[in-house]
């Protein structure tokens, strides 16, 4: 086969598998699929006399496991040929380049008890980012994988398994939560603490965002659906073992967690000394009164087996004083347990009209920087802003349109420790002339009946790898997401 046959050929594939997740997704029961009742009045803080059909009941069928949702995600993506004066082991290529990644994933949820819920995701995730996945800090890509510690393979994995536990507190009122991905439906105080313990993603709890959240119906690129300076823990699918404990009131929430962090950085297997390895977080969620903004603070800190960029430095200086020809700086060879990073993010959403579908956000990050990028990606300074709207204005009313801005920079000893030669896990040019990396990203999503959403999605990066002898770099993408 051709190059573009195989192209096709892999895409056809991709399309059969995901109607026949839906189609599947089809066969679930109909009890937690129905309409969601209307959320109580917050200002009354009464609720429905009598419950939904679709909230659970202890005896009933729906009290049983239950499929909460099933999709299938395709991505592609083609990189521009551009120039470069010189490449490193992890620059991006300038000769062009065109990946197509595979997202498939079946979420679902059983209620032990009124208070206590289990959750399970199983995961597939096959074919490349551009560049594999490097030469750029914000990767344009949020479904692909990097290439961990050892070959994760392409089969299916267990994503989440954990339980959340629902303590109702002193207070009036109740919330009506939807059914959703890691949700099963049901009504809950609006005062209430929350304990998640198990495997899950620590972006599942903290630094959530209306508005670009999920690679899977937002923006792709990584510096859009998170705050990029936040080195959180996780192994390199994105996922850790720990505990988060939130306290939620209808004017702010508390949350804070701490999850096991990987032996080396980007890494797959977690290391069990918690004592000098882990992601600790706290955060605080502010719904500000009389009106719908929503500010969260983060800030974050890390104990792990990392190196520092100075020191480093000083080893590669030494080895050219003594004559030596170990002369690149190696961050890895100065690995330590215990050593500590840490970080604030302020994250805010702004629904401007149509109920909240439309509507603008923006994030700034901060990390210190002085020890290795270690778990996300190699980003010490974050600030980015977007806006979405809804299709309504358009006559197509579950469409969306989005445009959003980046920029990223690391910090002088980092920018010393690439310039000198060295490699991060995503970087490495073998010299650096630095610039702050900006991404400008847009997309389109277009709903097309009730299952399937599709659109273009287009990403100009600037300084890629914060290099500014390269020029600016384009990448054209299409999505296809198939969700139940």
């Amino acid at each position: 086969m051709t190059f573009v046959e195989n192209r096709v050929a892999g895409i056809g594939r991709a399309l059969i598998a995901s109607i026949a997740v839906v189609w599947l997704a089809a066969l679930a029961r109909p009890g937690l699929a129905a309409q969601a009742a209307p959320r109580p009045d917050s200002s009354t803080g009464s609720a429905p006399a009598v419950l939904p059909e679709w909230v659970p009941r202890i005896g009933s069928a729906n009290w049983m496991p239950a499929l909460l949702g099933t999709q299938a995600n395709l991505i592609t993506q083609h990189l521009a040929k551009s120039s470069a004066p010189y490449l490193g082991a992890n620059s991006l290529t300038p000769n062009g380049d065109t990946e197509t990644s595979q997202a498939y994933g079946v979420y679902a949820g059983m209620s032990v008890s009124r208070r206590l819920q289990g959750y399970l995701d199983v995961e597939m995730i096959r074919g490349d980012g551009i560049n594999r996945a490097t030469g750029v800090a914000g990767i344009t890509n949020g479904d692909v994988l990097r290439q961990g510690s050892v070959d994760l393979g392409s089969g299916p994995y267990v994503a989440r398994a954990y339980l959340r536990y629902t303590l109702p507190l002193a207070g009036t009122g109740e919330d009506t939560l939807q059914r959703g991905q890691d949700q099963i439906p049901m009504i809950v105080a609006s005062h209430r603490l929350e304990v998640l313990a198990g495997k899950a993603a620590a972006s599942d709890v903290f630094d959530l965002n209306r508005y670009a959240n999920t690679t899977r119906q937002q923006f792709m690129n990584w510096g859009l659906f998170q705050n990029s300076a936040w080195d959180f823990a996780a192994d390199t699918r994105g996922y850790s073992n720990g505990v988060a404990v939130s306290w939620i009131t209808p004017r702010y929430a508390v949350r804070i967690g701490s999850f096991q962090m990987p032996t080396l950085a980007n890494g797959n297997k977690f290391d069990s000394d918690l004592r000098r390895s882990r992601g600790d977080h706290i955060e605080l969620t502010l719904n500000v009164p009389q009106t719908s903004t929503v500010i969260r603070t983060l800030a974050w800190l890390n104990h792990a087996r990392m190196g520092s960029y100075q020191l480093a430095l000083d080893r590669a200086a030494a080895a050219r004083a003594a004559g030596t020809t170990d002369t690149i700086p190696d961050v890895v060879a100065t690995d330590a347990p215990g050593r500590r990073k840490y970080g604030f993010g302020v994250n805010i959403e702004q629904p401007l009209a149509d109920g909240g579908e439309t509507g603008a956000f923006v994030r700034a990050g901060w990390g210190d920087g002085a020890n290795e990028s270690f778990v996300f990606t190699e980003v010490d300074r974050h600030l980015s802003a977007g806006v979405q709207m809804s299709g309504v204005h358009w006559a197509r009313s579950a469409d969306r349109l989005a445009l959003a801005v980046v920029q990223h920079g690391i910090v002088d000893v980092h920018q010393r420790y690439l310039a000198a030669g060295g490699l991060g896990f995503l970087l490495g040019d073998g010299k650096l002339t630095y610039g702050p990396e900006r991404i400008v990203e847009a997309f389109y999503r277009a709903q097309i009946g009730a299952f399937t959403q599709i659109g273009p999605d287009v990403q100009f990066i600037q300084n890629p790898g914060y290099n500014s002898d390269r020029g600016t770099v384009s990448v054209y993408g299409f999505r296809v997401n198939v969700r139940y």
